[in-house]
């Protein structure tokens, strides 16, 4: 006789053992397939180890960090906000704490408290987790077309959903999809869930990474690698055009560019874009050159160095600008053309970098795109297409901006469809 559950959980990541755990606390039969032999293995690494769980502060704030998607995550972010996240962990054990920039953490800064966590109020709820077990296939079939002694409780109506993996075969009432993006796979993040998906007329939106540092052509600041601007303007160009602008810090690598302001833009950098930093955003390009233009005059014994040393820059910076500029060092104020200063200005207010290609799904934090929002309901987060059938977590299209915000939609979004089929 084959057993038939009230759900099934496809993905052992935070959305997926979420959403077990608070279905099954509603007294509904659980089961939770993970493809490696444990659970959890992308959210162990998340944030250098320490898990970043989420921000603090006004839920409606949240909105604007998922690009042009984070309409689509109202429902959910307002069902279950940061503060509930919170608390959630805090009762159930975990202190947690606001460190810079709002940004909460485990007290002991290890994601594999957090995950303890999960996996005990699975354990609590009686979730069934099977490890070692990938989705190969999902498809829908009548009652009649099993053996099972729940069938006198269908209607011929009524749709079971068949889950095929590489063990063998279950049957469900919901079918939830949480296996996550495509980046890391070495966490199990293999886009699995796209050709589900696809098996049931969603469509998925080209899945690439996302929260990624850039690789830059001709690159300069190779022996900078380390140094990072707090707040700089970053403008990005493509085919002359400005097509987004935005402030962040930005930190140099040794292969090009990186940091929280370049992450966040990174969503919208395409190959042969050109990225302009102003490393004084406090000035627009031209009150720097006239505020620069007065010290020149007022010292003119000084070297430029010297005066540019005033403007806070690192010492390493100014000498790499005067270099790409060929102006010497220890030349003095005095004997600076309008040329070179003209070149100076430039060179910190709009210093051009051209992009040669964003790193790839090895390095890359999320997924940028995955099934399209469109067919899903926002308020439920199940298929306007195949009743039943959920997506939660990184396997949709939406992409957060580092600080928290992706573990927030995949807790939220797991909360959500929890909280639909529990009251079915």
């Amino acid at each position: 006789m084959e057993e038939i559950y009230d759900v099934i959980v496809a993905g052992g990541g935070p959305s997926g053992l979420f959403c077990a755990a608070n279905t099954a606390s509603a007294g509904k039969k659980v089961l939770l397939l993970e493809k490696k032999n444990s659970c959890g293995k992308k959210l162990l690494i998340t944030g250098l180890s320490q898990c970043n769980l989420t921000q603090k502060g006004d839920i409606k704030n949240f909105f604007l960090h998922y690009g042009a998607n984070g309409k689509f995550l109202k429902p959910s972010l307002m069902n279950f906000t940061n503060s509930d996240l919170i608390s959630f962990f805090n009762e159930h054990g975990l202190e947690t704490v606001v460190e810079k920039n709002n940004k909460v953490f485990p007290k002991s800064k290890k994601a594999l408290d957090v995950l303890e966590v999960l996996l005990l109020e699975c354990q609590k709820t009686c979730v069934i987790i099977r490890c070692g077990e990938k989705l190969i296939s999902a498809s829908q079939i009548k009652p009649s077309q099993i053996n099972s002694a729940e069938l006198p409780y269908f209607s011929e109506d009524d749709v079971i959903f068949e889950i095929k993996t590489n063990v063998g075969d279950y049957f469900c009432r919901n079918l939830v999809v949480a296996t996550g993006g495509i980046t890391y796979p070495v966490t199990g993040s293999t886009g699995d869930g796209y050709p589900v998906a696809e098996g049931f007329g969603h469509k998925t939106i080209d899945p690439r990474p996302a929260l990624c540092a850039v690789k830059i052509s001709e690159y300069e600041f190779s022996d900078l690698a380390g140094i990072s601007f707090e707040g700089a303007k970053i403008s990005l160009f493509r085919n002359n055009k400005k097509v987004h602008e935005c402030f962040g810090d930005v930190l140099f690598t040794h292969t090009g560019l990186s940091g929280p302001g370049i992450l966040h833009m990174s969503r919208y950098i395409e190959p042969e874009d050109t990225i302009k930093i102003s490393f004084l955003p406090e000035f627009n390009i031209d009150f720097f050159s006239k505020n620069l233009s007065e010290k020149i005059a007022l010292n003119g014994k000084k070297t430029i160095k010297s005066v540019l040393m005033e403007y806070n820059l690192y010492e390493r910076f100014v000498r790499k600008i005067l270099k790409l500029c060929k102006i010497p060092v220890d030349l003095t104020c005095a004997h600076l053309s309008k040329d070179s200063k003209k070149r100076i200005v430039t060179e910190i207010c709009s210093q051009e970098f051209h992009v040669e290609s964003l790193s790839g799904i090895n390095e890359a934090m999320v997924t940028r795109g995955g099934v399209s929002l469109l067919e899903i309901n926002p308020k439920t987060m199940e298929s306007k297409i195949c009743r039943g059938l959920f997506f939660i977590g990184e396997v949709l299209d939406i992409d957060g901006d580092t600080g928290g915000y992706n573990l927030q939609s995949a807790f939220s979004t797991g909360f959500l469809a929890a909280k639909k089929i529990s009251n079915d």
